[in-house]
This record gives C-alpha cells, sequence and structure tokens, in this order.
C-alpha cells in the first residue's frame, strides 16, 4: 500500500510579502525618514513611532555616539522599521526610491565638503 506524501511549499509566505498587502501603520515613511536623518541622535524618530524607551535610550547617548543614528536610517530606508504596534510605515513603496536617492546625494555631498575642509586646512598649515 502506497502512501502519498503531500508537500506544502511555502516559498510564497516569506517575511518579504508584498509590503503593500499588508496593512500599514497611520505613522508616516517620509516623516520618520526626515526625523531620522535629521534629528535622529535625539531619538525623536524614535518618539514620533511611539517608541518611548528606546527614544530615551537614543536621546541619552547622542544616538548611540552616531551609530544607532545611521543603523536607524538604515533600517528606515530598507522598509524595516515598523511602529510601536508592529505596522510597516504607510508611503513606503511610493517614496523609498527618492528617499534613497536623497540620503546618498547628501552623504556624497557631506563626504566631498568635508574633504575640501580637511584638504583646505592641511593647505593652510604649510
Amino acid at each position: 500500500m502506497e502512501m502519498e506524501h503531500t508537500v506544502t511549499n511555502y516559498s510564497n509566505q516569506t517575511a518579504t510579502a508584498d509590503y503593500a498587502a499588508q496593512p500599514t501603520s497611520q505613522k508616516s515613511f517620509v516623516v520618520t525618514w526626515l526625523l531620522a536623518m535629521l534629528l535622529g541622535g535625539l531619538g525623536i524618530d524614535r518618539f514620533y513611532l511611539g517608541k518611548i524607551g528606546t527614544g530615551i535610550l537614543k536621546l541619552i547617548t547622542f544616538g548611540g555616539f552616531g551609530i544607532w543614528v545611521l543603523i536607524d536610517l538604515i533600517l528606515v530606508l530598507a522598509g524595516a522599521t515598523r511602529d510601536k504596534s508592529g505596522l510597516p510605515l504607510s508611503g513606503y513603496a511610493e517614496n523609498k526610491k527618492v528617499a534613497l536617492i536623497v540620503t546618498v546625494v547628501l552623504y556624497v555631498l557631506g563626504a566631498i565638503g568635508t574633504a575640501a575642509n580637511t584638504a583646505t586646512q592641511l593647505a593652510n598649515l604649510n
């Protein structure tokens, strides 16, 4: 007597399922992204998302001495940031490309400005 074995394929039910098909938060991706980029060292992005405890911790450590700020910004841009209830932020799918481009451009311009300033200071030492 042969038994049939049914194999269920769960490959379509991954954690990275269609972002837009999920219920979303009332908290905005764009607002969170701007707060993380501009005021991340003060934890304002965490306060906005309702995460008061980690907001206070981020505030008193000045954004984990800058490391936490960078990690949070990457998480926001990757769509991994959730509100206090665990819901994904609204507007991510529509705005992720622009947010990523603006962030990269600002960081590149900041690096160029820093390099130019350093070169100027070194030239003035001679």
